[in-house]
């Protein structure tokens, strides 16, 4: 969500920017620049540019969020295996526990 966020925040600065630029004649030749193109095509430039990046950005966040899913499924048997043992050896105290509460209580009858 941050990520469309950035995104969207990129592409409007390039809009603006572009705008702003059409609008001014930086040479004598009128509105062509130096480069010999047009402010339109100077403004499709810079938009195709911006959205290179933004789509280049989106791909190395979606890159990132593959490989921590990855992880997170990677260690799940892990967690599940260590919660069983867990769970085994406390099941084991508690059994434990019963049996000396159990022998003192007969102990006690006596």
């Amino acid at each position: 969500m941050n990520t469309n966020r950035r995104t969207a925040g990129v592409l409007l600065a390039v809009c603006v920017a572009t705008l702003s630029a059409c609008g001014q004649s930086g040479s004598t030749t009128g509105s062509i620049g130096q480069n010999g193109i047009g402010p339109a095509q100077q403004a499709g430039k810079a938009l195709d540019d911006a959205g290179a990046k933004a789509t280049a950005k989106v791909q190395e966040e979606v890159g990132k969020a593959d490989a921590a899913a990855r992880q997170a499924r990677d260690a799940v048997p892990n967690a599940v295996e260590q919660a069983r043992t867990n769970l085994n050896q406390v099941t084991d105290k508690v059994g434990q526990k019963v049996e000396e509460a159990g022998a003192k209580m007969r102990e006690s009858a006596k």
